[in-house]
C-alpha cells in the first residue's frame, strides 16, 4: 500500500546535511516538494562535535522550510559505514543465512555485538556463487541518528547506507543503461565508485574526500578551515596539467595544484578497483561515467577523469525520473542536484520494492518504537489490569489475616520443640569438641616413641658406616679401628633450640649412638655425657644439624676422613626416617691434633617430623 503523506529524507553526509521533502503523486511515483543543503564545516567530520553539529543544522533546516513533525529516512555517511561485496559458494537456500553470518564475523572489522548489519543477495555468477552486499555500522552511530531525530521531532522509520541509496537512485533513473557503467560519488571524507552491468551491481568505499583539499589549502595558506572552504568553492578548479599559464589570482594557483594532486590519487584508486572488478568480478570495461557528490562539481572535475579514463563523462541527475513541484526552483535545484543521489534513494525506499534493500535498525530500536505505537492499548490494558489486582487484593488482604492467626496457632506449638533443638545442637557441639581434644591426645600418645626412634636410627647410621670404612680400609691395615659419634645435636637452627653439647674428646657416641666398642680399651679419655634431647624443643622444626666427631684415619690413607664423611652422609640419605633431598655435607673437614680426631658437619631433615 503506498504512503500518500509526504516525508522526509536526509542524508547526514561528513561535509553538508541534504534535506529533501517526498511525496508520493496520483500514479504512485515519486515528487518533490521541497529540498535543502545545510553545510557542515570541519566539525560535521569529527566525532566529538559532530551530533551536536548535526542536530542544529536539521533543527535550523526544518525551520527555515518550515517543516513540522514527519516521518524521516536517513543515510549514515560512508565514512561510518562498512561495506564489502563478497562471493558465497553455490548452497542450498537454508543455509544461506548461517554463510553469511559466518562470512559476517570474517569481514566486518568490529565485534558483530557492536554494530547493526544488514546484507542484500544481488544475484548470481555464472559459476553459481552469490553475489552479497554486507553493509554494517556501529551501534552506537544509529543511536546518535535516533537522537538527532528526537531532538529534531522526526520519527525515524529507515537507516541506509550511502551506497544502497545511489544504487537505488541510480537504477530508477537510469535503468534503460546495460553496458558497463560508473557512477563516482565525492564526497567530504570518503568517496563511493559503483559499477552497474546488466542488472549486477558492485560498489567499493574510497577513503578520499574533498575535505582533504581545503585542509591542504588551509595549511599551505594559513587560513582556518572554514575560510579556506569558502575561497575553494568560490574560486577552486582542476589544474588541467601539462603546459599552461599559471593563473595570476595566488588562491587559484595553489587550490588547482593541490585538487588535481587529490583527484590524481583518487583516479588511482578507481583505476585499481576497476581492475579488480574486470579480473575478479568479471565485469567488463566501463563505456561511461557519472559524477555525483558535492566534490565532483569543482571546475574541470569531469574533463581530468574524461582524460584519464578516455570514456565520456557526465553529472548523475537523480531526478530524471522524478516528479518536480512546480513551488521548486528549478535553476537552483539544477546546480546541486549531483549530490542529491542518496535522498532520492532513500525517498524510492516508500515507494515500492527497490533492488538494494537494507535497514541498518538496531532490533532494540524497533522494538521501542513498536511498544510506542501500541502504548495507548497497554495504557488501557494497565488500567483494567490495576483494578482487577485491588479487587483482588482486598480479597487476598481477607485471607491472609485468617492465614496469620493460624501462623501464631503454630507458632505457639513450635515454640518447645524449637528449645530443645537448639539445646541438642549445642550438646552436638560441645561432643564433637570433646572428640577433636580426644583425637589430638592419641597422636601425642602414639608419637611418644618418636625421638627415640630417631636417635636409635641415628645410632644404626654410625655403626653401618664405621663397619662399612673398617671394610674399604682392611686392604691398607687389617683390624684398623674405627670410631664416629655425634658431638652435637641442634635442631631448626633458626629457633636456636641446641639439643647436646660439644664432647670433652672422642669417645663412644652417647645415647647408645656410635660404635660397638667405643674406643675405651685404647687408652682414649671418656668424653662428657651428652644430654638426652629434649623432644619438646627439637619438634619445634624438621631440620637437625649434626656435628660428627671421627678418629683422624688420614695415615692409613689419605682419604680416609672424606670417606667416613661421605659413608655417614650415604647412610643417612638411604635411611627411612631422613629426606635424602634434604641431607647435605658440610664441605668444610676440621682436624684436631692434639686428639687425634677430625669433625665434620652433616644437616639432616626429616622424613615425618613430630607436629605439636
Amino acid at each position: 500500500m503506498l504512503n500518500t503523506k509526504s516525508f522526509l529524507a536526509v542524508d547526514f553526509g561528513a561535509g553538508s546535511l541534504k534535506l529533501a521533502d517526498f511525496e508520493t503523486n496520483e500514479v504512485g511515483g515519486l515528487r518533490l516538494k521541497n529540498f535543502a543543503i545545510k553545510a557542515l564545516g570541519l566539525e560535521g567530520s569529527q566525532d566529538a562535535t559532530r551530533e551536536a553539529t548535526v542536530v542544529k543544522a536539521l533543527q535550523d533546516t526544518l525551520a527555515e522550510l518550515g517543516l513540522k513533525s514527519k516521518n524521516v529516512n536517513v543515510c549514515a555517511p560512508g565514512f561510518q559505514v562498512f561495506s564489502k561485496f563478497v562471493k558465497l559458494p553455490p548452497v542450498d537456500a537454508a543455509k544461506v543465512t548461517q554463510i553469511i553470518q559466518y562470512e559476517a564475523q570474517q569481514n566486518v572489522p568490529f565485534p558483530l555485538a557492536e554494530v547493526v548489519w544488514d546484507y542484500q543477495i544481488l544475484g548470481a555468477a555464472a559459476s553459481g556463487e552469490l553475489e552479497v552486499l554486507l553493509v554494517a555500522i556501529k551501534s552506537d552511530v544509529v543511536e546518535g541518528l535516533f537522537r538527532v531525530a528526537e531532538k529534531a521531532k522526526l520519527k525515524l522509520t529507515l537507516c541506509d547506507a550511502s551506497p544502497a541509496a545511489l544504487c537505488n537512485a541510480f537504477r530508477f533513473n537510469y535503468g534503460d543503461l546495460e553496458d558497463c557503467t560508473m557512477l563516482l560519488d565525492i564526497g567530504a571524507k570518503t568517496s563511493n565508485l559503483l559499477f552497474f552491468e546488466k542488472g549486477k551491481v558492485f560498489s567499493r568505499s574510497i577513503n578520499l574526500g574533498a575535505n582533504a583539499i581545503t585542509q591542504d589549502f588551509a595549511n599551505d595558506q594559513k587560513l582556518k578551515f572554514p575560510d579556506a572552504e569558502k575561497i575553494k568553492i568560490a574560486e577552486g578548479f582542476v589544474s588541467l596539467g601539462g603546459a599552461y599559464e599559471e593563473p595570476e589570482n595566488p588562491n587559484q594557483a595553489a587550490i588547482s595544484k593541490i585538487a588535481r594532486q587529490f583527484m590524481t590519487k583518487l583516479h588511482i584508486q578507481v583505476n585499481q578497483t576497476l581492475q579488480f572488478y574486470r579480473g575478479q568480478q568479471g565485469g567488463t570495461a566501463p563505456q561511461r561515467l557519472f559524477l555525483s557528490g558535492g566534490a565532483s562539481i569543482m571546475p574541470y572535475t569531469a574533463q581530468f577523469f574524461a582524460e584519464k579514463l578516455n570514456i565520456p563523462v557526465e553529472y548523475f541527475n537523480p531526478f530524471r525520473n522524478v516528479q518536480i513541484d512546480p513551488s521548486v526552483n528549478l535553476e537552483d535545484l539544477s546546480r546541486v542536484a549531483h549530490s542529491l543521489g542518496e535522498v532520492v534513494g532513500l525517498g524510492l525506499r516508500n515507494l515500492a520494492n527497490c533492488p538494494v534493500e537494507m535497514n541498518l535498525m538496531p532490533d532494540s530500536t524497533l522494538r521501542w518504537q513498536a511498544f510506542n505505537q501500541k502504548k495507548p492499548y497497554f495504557l488501557v490494558t494497565v488500567f483494567s489490569l490495576v483494578f482487577v489486582a485491588f479487587t483482588t487484593g482486598y480479597l487476598f488482604s481477607k485471607l491472609a489475616d485468617f492465614k496469620a492467626d493460624q501462623i501464631d496457632t503454630l507458632n505457639q506449638q513450635i515454640a518447645p520443640k524449637t528449645a530443645k533443638s537448639e539445646a541438642f545442637k549445642a550438646a552436638m557441639a560441645k561432643l564433637a569438641e570433646k572428640q577433636k581434644q580426644a583425637t589430638q591426645i592419641s597422636n601425642y600418645l602414639s608419637q611418644r616413641y618418636y625421638w627415640g626412634d630417631v636417635c636409635a636410627e641415628l645410632r644404626r647410621v654410625l655403626m653401618a658406616s664405621e663397619e662399612n670404612v673398617r671394610v674399604k680400609l682392611s686392604a691398607q691395615k687389617p683390624n684398623v679401628d674405627v670410631g664416629i659419634w655425634i658431638e652435637s645435636m641442634i635442631t631448626d637452627p633458626n629457633l636456636g633450640n641446641a639439643v647436646g653439647a660439644p664432647a670433652a674428646g672422642p669417645g663412644p657416641s652417647m645415647m647408645g649412638i656410635g660404635g660397638p666398642r667405643g674406643f675405651m680399651g685404647r687408652g682414649m679419655p671418656m668424653p662428657a655425657p651428652t644430654p638426652v634431647p629434649d623432644a619438646t624443643a627439637a619438634a619445634a622444626g624438621s631440620t637437625i644439624q649434626l656435628v660428627c666427631r671421627s678418629v683422624n684415619l688420614s695415615s692409613v690413607d689419605p682419604s680416609a676422613n672424606t670417606a667416613i664423611a661421605f659413608e655417614v652422609q650415604s647412610q643417612l640419605q638411604n635411611s627411612h626416617l631422613f629426606d635424602p633431598k634434604a641431607t647435605v655435607l658440610s664441605p668444610t673437614i676440621t682436624t684436631d691434633d692434639a686428639t687425634g680426631t677430625f669433625t665434620f658437619g652433616i644437616t639432616v631433615a626429616l622424613q615425618n617430623p613430630l607436629k605439636l
